[in-house]
């Protein structure tokens, strides 16, 4: 009876030995990746800023060079915070680039072809791209199509409309001048991109945070049978989500195409890649794999970042493609780390 006891003591310290370094590896691993998911995004910008900075100390760290990320940045992330809100209410848009693109070379259109008025024209290649997210949304919640299909067969459509519309060939802005100066002028020093980037994400954040209808889209995104439950109008709450997500495409468009004093027909189309790469980076910053406004703007700001760097080092243009590919896998993987230890 004693030798029976004496080695079950033996194993029980021998299996406590074993399993504390265990779960104490197990405990940091899990510390670990708590830690990527909620910080990733901030310590890849942060390291690229010092390896940059370390670099090219003439050039990257100037206040001349952070002007120019902020004004490149800015048509992106203003794509790319809306569709955050999709995004936040379960759903995916696929079309923002053809969005963008076909807003673009419908204004310049409108004014170089049809003599429309300055205003009249933007409004009207923004409400196609209202038009356009609201028809996304009918088409997933009234019609039960995947969002990831309904969104990528209508951005084939926008193609086709875009090419019905330009004949395949760029549209030239052959009077209304002032139009550019829209994407290009200044208030008070500051860059008119940068001011309206501000400006919408200002109004995005405060939508999704502030408003009732913010809540909504959050709470359909977390369970829409809970939220339906509760009394919310889920397929009006995805339907507003992607109205925005192609209004926000469309004023894209129009910005891009007063920059460039030209409507192109496949000018936005690469928009859709920075968008998520962008959204899915922000949800590895801060808020445990949830996609928010502040955290897309700091994953356009990544973006940005590294392609700026890239650029002053003279990188062939063929890495930033690398480089905006591996940042989306990696964002990816780390919301998913992210969702899966904040569950």
């Amino acid at each position: 009876m004693s030798s029976s006891l004496t080695e079950a003591s033996g194993l029980k310290s021998l299996l406590q030995s074993v399993l504390k370094p265990a779960s104490a590896r197990g405990s940091r691993s899990s510390g670990l990746m708590r830690l990527l998911g909620n910080y990733g995004t901030i310590f890849a910008l942060v390291i690229m800023i010092v390896v940059f900075t370390i670099v090219e100390p003439s050039t990257f760290p100037t206040l001349g060079n952070i002007r120019n990320v902020l004004t490149d940045m800015s048509l992106a992330a203003i794509v790319a915070a809306g569709v955050t809100l999709p995004l936040v209410a379960g759903d995916f848009d696929l079309s923002v680039g053809y969005v963008a693109s076909f807003s673009g070379i419908l204004v310049v259109g409108l004014l170089s072809n049809g003599q429309w008025p300055v205003p009249l024209a933007i409004v009207t290649a923004i409400g196609a791209g209202l038009l356009i997210g609201i028809i996304n949304g009918l088409v997933v919640s009234k019609l039960g199509v995947n969002a990831f299909i309904a969104t990528l067969g209508t951005g084939t459509l926008v193609i086709g409309l875009n090419y019905a519309y330009s004949g395949g060939m760029p549209i030239a802005l052959t009077h209304s001048q002032s139009f550019t100066e829209i994407s290009l002028g200044q208030f008070w020093g500051i860059p008119n991109l940068i001011l309206i980037m501000a400006t919408a994400l200002v109004l995005l954040w405060v939508l999704l945070n502030r408003t009732v209808q913010g809540q909504h889209i959050k709470a359909v995104g977390k369970s829409p049978e809970t939220a339906r439950r509760a009394g919310i109008a889920v397929d009006g709450t995805r339907v507003i989500a992607f109205a925005i997500s192609g209004t926000c495409a469309a004023i894209t468009g129009v910005l891009l195409a007063s920059n460039l004093g030209s409507g192109q027909v496949t000018a936005g189309d690469g928009y859709m890649l920075s968008a998520f790469a962008a959204a899915y980076l922000g949800s590895a910053a801060l808020h445990q794999g949830e996609f928010h406004i502040v955290g897309t703007l700091i994953g356009v700001l990544t973006v940005a970042v590294g392609n700026n760097g890239l650029a002053i080092l003279g990188a062939p243009i063929f890495t930033q493609y690398m480089f905006s590919g591996g940042l989306l896998v990696i964002a990816v993987a780390l919301g998913s780390v992210s969702r899966r230890y904040a569950a």
